[in-house]
């Protein structure tokens, strides 16, 4: 072993303790208020291979020309390549894996639904089964999850942004290419629901319970028994409550919010204070955090850099991107970065609002992501909306940078063979994309854009699928991922090892 002179020890002591600490916010620019203020930068863009077929306007846009004269039909790619995929007729806003197998969301009112897909070969996959309860019926929205640990499958029932009580869960564990519906009986039988309002879903580490978030209400429905699940817990857990995270042991809640995060302790529900009856409060409220740079709070993500933790929180909305806070002290949660693309700058919201418009609700909107672990993560996947999938490398989280991308070939004129995609059942005719109102607007008073180009070709209904919209969470599988897209469907790409090496 080499040895070290002491000025050596305590050069790598001081940097050890900065990484280790994570209160040093070397990203933040000068004066930056989290709470107020409108991040500036885009992280910088990967560089490609020679061979890719290159985004050829700004970092995540899919230019007017290119929609044009159809040349999105062909997509984009750089240090990504798509092995296979299987298309079907579309996918809802996410999907669930477990080992092998590939569970893409339903979409209402498509009637197949939840269609399952083995992909033991990444360049073949193939429909195994349909799952086809009231819940996965319905429509999954964004409740269809996975808990690994387990190999429990669960999904509710959501036709139009809320649902009402079906909740189905499954045996994925034996046989992942054949699920094993668990609860023939409450909560999957036509009529038969249980109290809770859904929208969005998730589970706690250990599996035990399935957290279902309605946006007004939330509730924790007990499934220690797989095939009796009940409600245990069900109240308002902030503004517009939306995905979650939770600390390793389950007994923090990272709720995402209408405009923000809710930490919350839950360590009442995890250990069952008391059993068998319905707990009417999370006690106490640690934290809550707010921004006016971004609308929608997603869901989040918990990881620890060098054991110290940290939340990766998506907007959905508002051009917010991806922030990363450091929440060592939940009642004080701290921002130490933020991943946008260039195309969510203010000072592009014109050519953000022209290029997509004809494309549906969502822009170039972060969505769902995923990291490749959660103990120091080296790669944040994520579905971008139109702006297709991203990879960044999060290694140090104050050197954040893209190292991937693939926004697949757009199916502009096949609305009709997509009766599962949720782009085309939801898209509808928001014209310019309406998730971006707040970020438009607030160029426009800002003086940073001027607010006379802001549609495409004055047009103000239509839905073209020029773009497709990538909403689901990116899976790790090594150097795979594991994506489904509304109107490509699943697809199993390979990351180029020379940018990401797992």
């Amino acid at each position: 072993m080499t040895s070290m002179s002491p000025a050596g020890w305590s050069i790598a002591l001081v940097t050890a303790l900065v990484l280790s600490t994570g209160v040093a916010n070397a990203q933040l620019p000068p004066g930056f208020d989290d709470g107020n203020d409108t991040w500036p930068t885009a992280v910088p863009a990967a560089a490609c291979r020679p061979t890719d077929r290159v985004e050829t306007g700004l970092q995540g846009e899919v230019t007017l020309q290119d929609r044009d004269d159809r040349r999105s039909t062909a997509g984009y790619n750089c240090n990504i390549d798509l092995l296979g995929q299987y298309q079907g007729d579309g996918a809802g806003f996410t999907s669930a894996s477990y080992r092998n197998c590939v569970y893409v969301g339903s979409t209402f009112p498509h009637t197949n639904g939840v269609a399952v897909i083995d992909v033991s070969d990444p360049t073949h996959p193939q429909l195994t089964d349909t799952l086809s309860e009231p819940a996965m019926l319905s429509g999954t929205w964004e409740s269809l999850k996975v808990n690994d640990k387990r190999g429990l499958l669960a999904g509710t029932g959501v036709p139009l942004v809320f649902g009402l009580g079906y909740i189905s869960i499954y045996d994925v564990a034996t046989d992942c290419a054949h699920p094993r519906l668990l609860n023939e009986g409450r909560g999957s039988l036509p009529g038969v629901r249980i109290p809770m309002i859904t929208h969005e879903g998730a589970w706690s580490p250990d599996g035990n319970t399935y957290w279902a978030s309605g946006q007004a209400w939330t509730s924790a429905i007990d499934v220690t028994d797989p095939t009796d699940p009940n409600v245990i817990w069900s109240a308002p857990a902030g503004l517009g409550e939306h995905g979650m995270a939770f600390t390793p042991d389950g007994d923090t809640m990272y709720m995402s919010t209408l405009a923000g995060m809710n930490i919350l302790d839950t360590s009442a529900v995890q250990d069952r204070a008391a059993p068998g009856m319905t707990m009417h409060q999370l006690l106490p409220l640690r934290g809550y955090k707010h921004w006016h740079d971004g609308a929608i709070s997603q869901h989040s993500i918990y990881v620890t850099y060098h054991g110290v933790p940290y939340v990766f929180n998506a907007d959905e909305a508002g051009s917010g991107g991806v922030k990363l806070f450091d929440v060592s002290d939940p009642s004080q949660a701290h921002l130490r970065s933020t991943i946008k693309l260039a195309i969510n700058l203010p000072e592009h919201m014109d050519r953000w609002a022209a290029s997509a418009s004809s494309s549906g609700f969502f822009g170039y909107e972060s969505h769902y992501c995923s990291v490749d672990r959660t103990e120091d993560p080296k790669a944040l996947a994520c579905g971008w909306a139109q702006s297709g999938v991203r990879v960044f490398s999060v290694e140090d989280p104050d050197n954040i940078h893209e190292i991937a991308y693939f926004n697949p070939p757009a199916q502009t004129g096949k609305n009709d063979q997509l009766s599962n995609s949720q782009h085309v059942r939801f898209g509808g005719i928001a014209v310019p994309p309406i998730s971006g109102t707040i970020a438009i607007a607030q160029s426009i008073l800002n003086g940073q854009i001027n607010g006379d180009n802001i549609t495409r070709d004055g047009r103000i209904i239509g839905l073209d699928l020029s773009a497709d919209w990538c909403m689901s969470p990116p899976e790790f599988r090594g150097n795979l991922l594991y994506v489904t897209c509304s109107d490509n469907g699943f697809m199993a790409l390979r990351i180029d090892p020379s940018v990401y090496r797992p």
